[in-house]
């Protein structure tokens, strides 16, 4: 109600300057032609009187311009009182949700709780939550490639990461990318952690031939050329 009070007392002040404006400009209409009347006279009455008139007319001129100034002032002013009561709260409104929503859905990511839990130190705990974010979106492979991640570095136990991998590429139908990374990994974990080269050999001739004719392929054949073994 305020609000509606307001503006129309900011509009009753537009409205007053734009009378106060259009009143001067019908007075110097008047005044113009009572200049042109007075030329077309032509006589000493006129000439004396035509100085008057046209000091007359200066002088509306000034209250003219002074009305254009007033109703420019009170129309920006308008505009500026009606941002700021009405469309820079709706912005701040529309901002502060925009904020608090994208924060509400980062807080319920388990993929974020679960890495809030690594960072706890409750690896158990984030390995439980990684495995929900798994079941919520299962054609995912990080939370897989994060509990084996956290089984090596954090648990100190590389079979339990080849074993998490392993369930993982058995647990369905991966893309190419996928299915390919998960056994670069495996590979990766027998020859550097468990110095089994001869598993990750079997591995990676895996990746030749499920894979053949693409850039899987090439780097397992690169990367058992640099064992010296093709």
């Amino acid at each position: 109600m305020k609000k509606l009070l307001l503006y129309v007392l900011l509009l009753g002040g537009v409205i007053g300057a734009w009378l106060l404006y259009a009143e001067k400009g019908k007075e110097i209409d008047k005044v113009d032609a009572e200049i042109q009347r007075l030329i077309d006279q032509d006589d000493r009455d006129a000439d004396d009187a035509l100085p008057g008139v046209r000091a007359q007319r200066q002088q509306l001129e000034g209250e003219l311009t002074f009305n254009g100034i007033l109703l420019a002032f009170v129309s920006a002013g308008v505009v500026g009182i009606f941002f700021v009561v009405s469309v820079l709260p709706s912005i701040a409104h529309r901002f502060t949700h925009a904020v608090y929503d994208s924060a509400e859905m980062v807080e319920t990511d388990p993929m974020h709780d679960a890495r809030s839990l690594v960072a706890q130190g409750d690896y158990e705990g984030a390995i439980e939550a990684f495995k929900e974010a798994s079941k919520a979106d299962p054609m995912n492979r990080l939370p897989w490639v994060e509990i084996a991640k956290i089984q090596k570095d954090n648990m100190e136990s590389p079979q339990a990461a080849i074993d998490t991998l392993r369930t993982a590429l058995e647990s369905q139908e991966w893309q190419v990318n996928d299915a390919a990374y998960f056994l670069f990994r495996l590979a990766e974990l027998y020859d550097e952690e468990l110095q089994n080269r001869d598993a990750a050999v079997t591995i990676l001739q895996q990746v030749c031939d499920e894979f053949p004719e693409t850039r899987h392929s090439a780097n397992a054949r690169h990367k058992l050329h640099e064992w010296g073994l093709v």
